[in-house]
């Protein structure tokens, strides 16, 4: 008997052990406890905790449902027995104090330590204690000492408890506990002792991947790889003939991990060696006519050498790493330069951040709707290079993901106009020599108090300055008259933003002295009765001078423009709120911006100021912009109608019956205007259901469908979670039912199959009680792509939604289903039913017009003949369909065409080519967030790499495969990546003979 003093001369009088098979000492000899049902009884007490335990109960566990009329007597014969072992020296008929009988019960009361299961849960205790003080040799002794007091199963003799929850509980305490202690016992010098314990849980539980994990990384700490591989093979088998699913991320990993293979860059460096993406440069254009804050501006470059752990000294151009990021943040009030000032001193310190320079307009103060922090973090990520697919959906491990990307690099990340610290927070990173600079009209306490970021309060430009700067901007004139020049500045407040608006207007009328401009704003100001009033008013007033200068049109326009709530708008556009011609509305938008009530930001695009806007807003009146807004949506909807009716005519009929514009003159001029608009459009949307216009986000997101399935997830998954919203508030079940479908066919696309599955079930259940028969076979096609990238039998599915659409004549959604199923069938034994699905798909597609969709039937096809060994025909439909996924601008299935091309070429032994196209498909892949597509194409390039006997890297590429595949569940793609891991390995060992 291990660990109990009783056996090593520690003088307990009494030690019970129940972690195994139960047994009883007395001054250190064994006492016999009786037959197995005086040992049930004495388990059940122990297993109470001093609780009192009713007969009744103790008869359920003896006997069942077949309790003898004797049982009292039988249970009361047991108890006496029982008193008789723990207390022999208690006279008869005398109370019992360890073994008591309470109410209709017993009690069992010992002293402490008396029983292990009391020693095991107390170190458990000590051992959480000592985590809690971080001290993990102590965690770790106390958690093995705990251990050691197990010899089997808990209570292994006594047969009436085999099975009972409480014991089932007391395993998963101990496994809990091994867990614990294996994963502090990882080092190669310990990692051996944990080896028998861990062998024990993962035979005892062979569908626990978290165990086998472990398992495995202590095989691969003891440097015992084949055990480890083998170890993975035995759980993987178990995992796919049990309970049909492949290994789990934590499992995967621990396998990579012995393949010394973690998931590595897809793409091969140029042949001159590796070379580093350049770095990115987000820097907005610095304001024209920058003028003053050399103060402020030295103040800024300060922080950077400041408190840097060290010297602070800069070493080729780059702020040495003391650890801390640095934070600064400029505050002071809307139209006071916060952001001139930030550009001004972010572009002459773009040397010190050569890991580059990122920027994000947070819209803090925006009426419509601030940038979500998960926004924010998704927006920062992409610019560091993170593929969409690998961005997590959960806030926390997001801002984690960001730190890790961030730590290392010297980057500027300039996040403009933050409402508030909750908002910054996150995107703070952990270490690394990055600098944050931070504009917002709070003063942001909560980062100077917890994060120790420097903050400069930005003041009204001196009057100096303020003179200088209209001087800058009006000329001659302020020479002339500087007393009226400052008189200007001064009504002006001295704010930057209302000194430019003025300044237009003096230019504007070059007859008239500054003096009497001075006169007419002093008069104004009377006139608003605020004599005195804040900046806020001031700015008003300014603004106002400027507005009342305007032409009834240009005020018109002005006002209505300040309804739109995307970041920046075209011309035309502008003239549907407007309700005016194209010709004179870009007149009045010159006009407009030339008096610094617009912003020009490229040809025929405008934006707003958020000062301008809000003041521009509030102008509108409530029947005025209602019908701006509608004439807004009616002219966006009805503009990507015919943007989509010229892209993709062949399902217009799938898509919402709206009122189109006039049409494209070529595919080209439609994509532009989808491209440049597709972020307003999206803001639209989400603007739209704070209007309480639900109808438009629904429809826009159902018209722009097709054109963001090619690659635009980000997107999509925006505009149809706004649709989703809007259509559950629209009382207009089908329009719900749709929803359901689109936002569940974009997180199919992306590798969310769990969200994807929830989406469309759900929409296949209100659609069929709508009796909405071609939105149920929608659905139903979408379900099954998921259900068969799970490794799950979609036919059913597929098969119904084929007839559905046969049933209603639907040739598009008959050949979409058909591709489907072809690509189902696309394995061995079925290449011959893939080759006529696949076949007939594209004939249905060239037959209505639909081009892109004969190309994506062409290009699974393509895959299909390069199985049949028909490689020629492979080439041919691969690149016929390549040319044209191309010259639409749909860019994922560009990168499959490639993808499969390279296959193709791979086969016949044009390594080179094939290399050079999967590369380029992987890098579309990756950039667009397409999970499957990226780990197919990877499959593929393991297959060449691995054919021009690079095994090494090909193993590489199948690990990366795997790791993506793994998290989002595709049971083909994992099945490819684990054979050709085999595969590689099996070369490697013949070439090593």
């Amino acid at each position: 008997m291990k660990n109990l003093d009783c056996s090593r001369g520690g003088g307990r009088l009494l030690v019970i052990q129940v972690l195994g098979p139960i047994r009883c000492w007395r001054h250190g000899d064994e006492v016999r406890i009786g037959p197995p049902a005086r040992r049930a009884v004495l388990s059940l007490l122990v297993l109470a905790g001093g609780r009192p335990v009713s007969g009744a109960r103790i008869a359920d566990v003896l006997w069942g449902e077949h309790v003898p009329r004797s049982a009292a007597n039988v249970i009361q014969t047991h108890v006496k027995h029982l008193r008789r072992l723990l207390e022999p020296d208690r006279r008869a008929y005398a109370h019992s104090g360890m073994l008591p009988s309470v109410g209709a019960g017993y009690a069992l009361r010992l002293p402490d330590g008396t029983v292990d299961l009391d020693r095991f849960r107390s170190l458990l205790h000590v051992a959480t204690e000592a985590d809690h003080r971080e001290q993990p040799q102590e965690v770790a002794a106390r958690l093995a000492a705990a251990l050691d007091l197990w010899h089997g199963e808990p209570f292994a003799d006594v047969p009436a408890l085999a099975g009972h929850p409480t014991v089932r509980a007391l395993l998963d305490e101990r496994r809990a506990a091994v867990a614990r202690y294996t994963d502090l016992m990882c080092a190669p010098d310990s990692a051996g002792r944990t080896l028998p314990l861990l062998r024990e849980e993962a035979a005892a539980h062979p569908l626990d991947e978290a165990m086998h994990a472990r398992l495995i990384r202590a095989y691969h700490a003891l440097g015992r790889r084949a055990d480890a591989l083998a170890a993975y093979d035995v759980v993987r088998r178990h995992l796919a003939d049990e309970l049909g699913v492949g290994p789990g991320p934590d499992l995967v990993a621990a396998y990579l991990r012995v393949l010394d293979k973690a998931p590595t860059p897809a793409v091969d460096p140029p042949a001159g060696g590796p070379t580093a993406a350049p770095p990115v440069n987000q820097l907005p254009a610095e304001v024209a006519g920058f003028t003053g804050r050399v103060t402020e501006l030295a103040t800024l470059d300060g922080w950077i050498t400041d408190g840097r752990g060290g010297d602070g000294s800069i070493t080729d151009g780059r702020v040495s790493d003391g650890g801390a990021v640095r934070i600064g943040v400029v505050c002071g009030t809307a139209g006071v330069g916060k952001t001139a000032l930030a550009l001004r001193w972010a572009h002459r310190t773009r040397h010190r951040h050569p890991d580059g320079q990122l920027h994000l307009d947070l819209r803090g103060f925006d009426p419509h709707r601030p940038v979500p922090v998960g926004t924010a973090l998704g927006h920062l990520l992409e610019s560091l290079g993170v593929p969409v697919a690998e961005i997590p959906d959960d806030l926390d491990r997001r801002a984690a993901r960001y730190r890790a990307e961030t730590a290392g690099r010297s980057l500027l990340i300039f996040l403009d106009n933050a409402a508030s610290v909750d908002q910054v927070r996150p995107l703070i990173p952990g270490t690394g020599a990055t600098t944050v600079l931070v504009t917002s009209r709070d003063s942001l306490a909560g980062l100077v108090a917890l994060y120790g970021a420097h903050r400069l309060v930005l003041d009204l430009l001196p009057e100096p300055d303020a003179v200088t700067l209209l001087r800058s901007l009006v000329g001659a004139r302020v020479n002339q008259e500087p007393e009226a020049a400052a008189a200007l500045a001064r009504q002006c407040a001295r704010l930057p933003l209302a000194l430019r608006v003025a300044a237009e207007l003096a230019a504007f009328r070059p007859e008239e002295t500054l003096a009497a401009l001075v006169d007419e704003l002093a008069d104004r100001r009377l006139r608003s009765l605020d004599p005195g009033g804040d900046l806020r008013s001031t700015v008003r007033v300014v603004f106002s001078w400027s507005y009342l200068q305007l032409p009834p049109q240009a005020a018109r326009l002005f006002r209505r423009l300040g309804l739109h709530p995307g970041p920046s708008f075209a011309a035309d556009t502008a003239a549907a709120m407007a309700d005016a011609p194209l010709t004179d509305t870009v007149r009045h938008l010159e006009l407009l911006a030339r008096k610094h009530l617009l912003r020009a930001d490229r040809p025929g695009r405008y934006g707003m100021h958020g000062l301008l806007r809000a003041y521009a807003g509030e102008l509108a009146a409530a029947n005025e912009a209602g019908a701006a807004l509608d004439r807004l949506h009616t002219h966006l909807l009805a503009t990507a109608a015919a943007a989509m009716d010229r892209l993709h005519p062949a399902d217009r009929a799938h898509r919402p019956a709206v009122t189109r514009a006039a049409g494209f003159t070529d595919d080209a001029a439609a994509r532009n205007w989808l491209d440049a608009e597709l972020s307003g459009l999206v803001a639209t949307a989400a603007a739209a259901l704070e209007h309480g216009r639900p109808h438009y986000p629904a429809d826009l997101a159902a018209t722009l469908y097709r054109h963001l399935e090619g690659g635009r997830y980000t997107d999509a998954e925006a505009l149809h979670g706004h649709a989703l919203e809007a259509a559950r508030h629209s009382g207009d079940p089908v329009r719900h039912g749709r929803a359901l479908t689109d936002i569940g066919a974009v997180h199919r696309l992306r590798g969310r199959y769990e969200l994807a599955e929830t989406h469309l079930a759900e929409a296949v259940a209100i659609l069929n009680r709508c009796g909405d028969a071609l939105g149920v076979a929608r659905a139903l096609s979408n379900l099954g792509i998921v259900h068969e990238r799970l490794g799950r039998d979609a036919d059913a599915l597929q098969r119904a939604a084929l007839a559905a659409y046969r049933q209603a004549g639907d040739r598009y959604g008959e050949a979409s289903v058909l591709v489907n199923l072809g690509n189902a069938d696309n394995r061995p034994g079925h290449l011959g039913e893939a080759y006529d699905e696949l076949s007939r798909a594209a004939v249905l597609f060239r037959e209505v017009g639909a081009t892109v969709g004969e190309a994506m039937a062409r290009t699974n096809l393509g895959d299909v003949c390069a199985s049949l060994e028909r490689h020629d025909e492979a080439a041919g439909h691969l690149a016929a369909a390549h040319e044209i996924f191309r010259a639409t601008g749909h860019v994922y299935g560009e990168a499959v065409a490639l993808s499969n091309l390279g296959r193709v070429r791979g086969i016949r032994g044009d390594h080179a080519r094939a290399v050079d196209d999967l590369t380029e498909s992987i890098r579309i892949l990756n950039s667009i967030g397409h999970a499957y597509g990226e780990a197919s194409a990877l499959n593929n390039l393991g297959d060449v790499l691995a054919a021009m006997g690079r095994t090494a890297d090909a193993v590489a590429r199948y690990a990366a495969a795997l790791s993506i595949v793994t998290a989002t569940g595709d049971r083909d793609e994992q099945d490819r990546a684990h054979d050709g891991i085999a595969r590689a390995q099996r070369q490697t060992a013949r070439a090593a003979r």
